[in-house]
């Protein structure tokens, strides 16, 4: 019996029930057939990606109207504390999400989580104050680790092994759009109706994919795996945990952005609260790349970690130092968008199962050749378009990876430990953000390049910023990401003779 079967065959006892929460190794049955949009799965598969779409749309629409709103608030002194406020709220709301979906199943996570972010949305969107604006993003930071989690937990139970490449690759081609419209549609809101429109606007869009993905997930992925089996205490330990990786990340995030020598204080209080919590809410192994699972979750945070804190400093770089404006530089990563979802549809190719350890390999070494290639454009014979060129073939190989981790994941957990070993995933991935932007942000301001702020937002001194700000960001992240070429050839557990 398939995950796909949970909750479509009456009367099946507890054993069964067991069964058909683990999809590992399932082929398929007549009730999958067609696809994840055969008729058995049409309604599930739309509601989520229609969940991931509109997550991506705000967090590609929101970087938009954010200036505009910082402006209008008094609040450009504290702008880059609304976008740490998210991520340090949503490292907290990953570890709650996978104790509880691992304890109840996925449903009450994800309600939750898309309550709190559109709720996180209308608190920031109706703000009269900058603090208000930042709790609002915490409280939509929050809802969006728990939403993360809870549907790697949903892909787990209610699609069989074969499927999940697919609904994967369906999550990154969720970003296309997006990628590309949600700039140009948050600025033309912003310009004319108002930046409030931005964040007020998205909550509504909630209503119709909750009530498609909902009713699904209730017949297919709801409840514990055994419902017969005694339903496991929460772990506080890990909750602290949590707590304290939030905690640390926050005060590193904050010491980063401001150079002083009284910043040594949050920095090494950051520190003292991150380490031992990463290391508790890590699989073990992780930051030596034990074989298998370890290694799965280390890729994800040196792949999107060195992506992300290179790309954050692209548009600045081609505006600052080639004279491109705003928006031509935002959309020379355009491309991208497209570029990624090829990239996750190549690996969900059954054909290529059998070689996803080298197409992660191959994916790294185009994400290194990327960040190494694109400040080439600081010397001024090379053409800008050089920089749209690389990042496509980067996001090309961002698509084969992160896809690739994500069904690693599902393959190598128990059912029962689908939730905590997804929030340690998506674990990795913030925090390696968060790290690797700090560090890049504060490499580019000691060599004369600003003040760095959160999710790309650096603010250089005009012009000033001096070229080899730019070499000290991309160099070192082209080199983090060379080293996740080496982590992807240890993803398998090395069989025994």
């Amino acid at each position: 019996m398939t995950a796909l079967e949970q909750g479509d065959a009456a009367g099946t006892d507890g054993a069964a029930l067991k069964e058909a929460g683990d999809g590992r190794g399932g082929t398929g049955t007549a009730t999958d057939a067609g696809g994840v949009l055969g008729r058995s799965l049409r309604a599930l598969s739309v509601g989520i990606v229609s969940v991931v779409l509109l997550i991506a749309f705000e967090a590609t629409a929101v970087g938009t109207a954010m200036p505009v709103a910082a402006r209008e608030l008094d609040g450009v002194p504290l702008y880059a504390f609304a976008f740490s406020a998210y991520f340090t709220t949503s490292l907290f709301g990953m570890v709650l999400s996978g104790q509880w979906a691992d304890r109840r199943g996925p449903l009450g996570p994800l309600t939750a989580g898309i309550t709190a972010f559109a709720l996180g949305l209308l608190l920031s969107g109706t703000a009269a104050t900058m603090w208000y604006f930042i709790a609002g993003r915490a409280v939509q930071g929050l809802g969006g680790g728990l939403v993360i989690v809870a549907l790697y937990v949903v892909v787990g139970r209610a699609y069989p092994e074969h499927l999940r490449p697919t609904i994967m690759a369906a999550f990154a081609a969720s970003w296309v759009i997006p990628s590309v419209v949600g700039p140009l549609a948050a600025g033309t809101v912003t310009e004319h109706l108002g930046w409030r429109w931005v964040f007020v606007g998205i909550p509504a869009l909630v209503v119709v994919p909750l009530a498609l993905a909902l009713p699904a997930i209730r017949r297919r992925a709801s409840g514990p795996v055994d419902p017969e089996a005694p339903v496991p205490a929460l772990d506080r330990r890990r909750i602290r945990l949590a707590f304290g990786i939030s905690l640390g990340a926050g005060a590193l995030q904050y010491a980063a952005q401001d150079l002083r020598w009284f910043s040594l204080a949050p920095a090494a209080a950051g520190a003292a609260l991150l380490v031992p919590a990463a290391l508790g809410l890590l699989p073990r192994g992780t930051f030596r790349s034990a074989r298998g699972l370890p290694s799965v979750v280390l890729l994800r945070g040196v792949a999107a970690g060195s992506f992300i804190a290179a790309e954050s400093f692209v548009p600045l770089m081609l505006v600052t130092q080639r004279g491109l404006s705003p928006t031509l530089a935002g959309l020379s990563l355009a491309v991208g968008g497209a570029t990624w979802a090829l990239g996750s549809f190549v690996q969900s190719r059954p054909r290529l199962e059998p070689y996803r350890e080298r197409l992660t390999v191959t994916g790294m070494v185009l994400v290194a050749a990327a960040i190494a290639t694109a400040p080439s454009v600081l010397v001024p014979s090379v053409p800008v378009w050089v920089v749209g060129v690389a990042w496509g073939w980067g996001c090309f190989g961002m698509g084969l990876v992160i896809s690739s981790t994500s069904v690693l994941l599902l393959k190598l957990s128990p059912p029962a430990e689908a939730g905590t070993n997804s929030a340690a995933l998506q674990i990795s991935d913030g925090l390696s953000n968060v790290l690797l932007l700090a560090a890049g942000g504060a490499a580019f301001a000691a060599l004369g390049g600003g003040a760095a702020g959160g999710h790309g937002v650096v603010a250089a001194a005009g012009n000033a910023a001096h070229p080899a700000a730019f070499a000290a960001v991309f160099l070192p992240m082209a080199a983090v990401a060379l080293l996740g070429a080496w982590v992807a050839t240890r993803l398998h557990e090395r069989r025994a003779d």
